[in-house]
């Protein structure tokens, strides 16, 4: 027999209890659902944004194209579980990730009652394990030409798109998407990948200058023109400085 112990007026008395575990938790009368990570990854080739997807290698819908994703374990947070995923899909540490959203509807998978939550992460194309591609059988699609993914998988895609190009417009997290050094052409091209519309050049460089962000260097790349382009930086130390003074990012 269970026992439960009262303290009253600095009395100690003991309780009996058959039922003392249904006392104490009432966790087991609920429905066990699993949670499962969700991750779209983005990159960009320097003319399109790409994302990056898997093709399923068991069932249900095994040979269909997925995003990649993961089961939460015990002792994960959700951002832990996305960085492991992300992780074993790019071999990259400290991604830009952002949570996206939760995915609950009933029969969203067909094999077992699960909740997703979608992550959304920007890798540079240029850096990615070509290895860790093959392993998965993963491949990068342009958005325009993605293929139709499983359960809810396009639903993720769709908000996550609209999330990255509203966060584009009034943070510089485009740069994740760039290597180190680019162009100015290259860094316009994304901006119209990631909006989905064509950028006065003019007054993309203009509003770009405007911000007072970037270092310009003077290398160049030479395999745009015979005279070839100057290449830039992101100077991140200077946008912290400035965001400090209140300082908006807009695009």
């Amino acid at each position: 027999m269970n026992s439960l112990i009262i303290f009253k007026k600095n009395v100690i008395l003991p309780v009996f209890c058959e039922n003392l575990p249904h006392m104490l938790n009432n966790y087991s009368k609920e429905d066990k659902v699993l949670l499962a990570v969700d991750c779209i990854i983005f990159g960009f080739d320097k003319e399109e944004l790409k994302i990056l997807l898997i093709k399923r290698d068991f069932e249900p819908e095994k040979g269909k194209w997925s995003l990649m994703g993961g089961f939460l374990k015990h002792n994960e947070t959700l951002d832990d579980s996305a960085n492991r995923i992300l992780h074993h899909l790019t071999g990259f540490h400290n991604i830009y990730m952002e949570q996206l959203y939760g995915f609950s509807k009933v029969d969203r998978d067909p094999a077992e009652r699960t909740v997703s939550v979608a992550y959304y992460a920007l890798i540079n194309i240029e850096e990615h394990n070509q290895e860790l591609i093959e392993q998965y059988s993963a491949r990068w699609f342009s958005i325009s030409e993605a293929p139709k993914l499983i359960f809810d998988h396009d639903q993720m895609v769709n908000h996550a798109i609209r999330r990255l190009r509203y966060r584009t417009s009034n943070k510089p997290i485009g740069f994740e998407l760039l290597p180190e050094k680019f162009t100015m052409r290259q860094l316009q091209k994304l901006y119209e990948a990631i909006l989905d519309e064509e950028l006065d050049k003019r007054n993309f460089i203009n509003k770009i200058n405007g911000l007072d962000i970037l270092i310009k260097l003077t290398e160049k790349d030479m395999s745009s023109s015979r005279k070839g382009s100057f290449l830039y930086q992101f100077d991140k130390e200077k946008y912290d400085k400035k965001v400090e003074d209140g300082f908006t990012f807009k695009i």
